[in-house]
């Protein structure tokens, strides 16, 4: 079991910064990887950066160049650093972390996640 705890959320102005921080407790030597998603208000959950064990990064085309994913082995924690922010970028950011396992040839992936923090972002 992996618990998810994130922090940081908050109202900022169009153009502002905000980092966002996750903590991740219990299980996490399983933890494959881990990233941040980020569910606006009648739609669905989706990713705005993930960060792999082998250090590879993926961002969200609408975040690129502006948001920077960092992650921490040692402490367990992920944070996303948040530049230029847009009114678009309101949402609920939620940490997720990603178990994967292969038993008999099947890949099983297994996600935990975070409370969630509210961005709010004001034009």
């Amino acid at each position: 079991q992996v618990q998810l705890v994130e922090s940081g959320g908050g109202l900022v102005q169009a153009g502002g910064s905000l980092r966002i921080s996750c903590a991740a407790s219990g299980s996490t030597f399983s933890i494959n990887a881990m990233g941040w998603y980020r569910q606006a208000p009648g739609k669905q959950r989706e990713p705005v950066a993930v960060f792999s064990n082998g250090g590879s990064t993926n961002y969200a085309d609408s975040v690129k160049g502006r948001f920077t994913i960092s992650r921490d082995n040692a402490k367990n924690t992920v944070d996303l650093q948040m530049n230029s922010l847009k009114p678009e970028d309101t949402a609920v950011y939620y940490c997720n972390a990603r178990i994967t396992t292969i038993r008999w040839n099947r890949r099983y992936e297994n996600d935990y996640w975070g409370q969630g923090t509210q961005v709010t972002v004001s034009s």
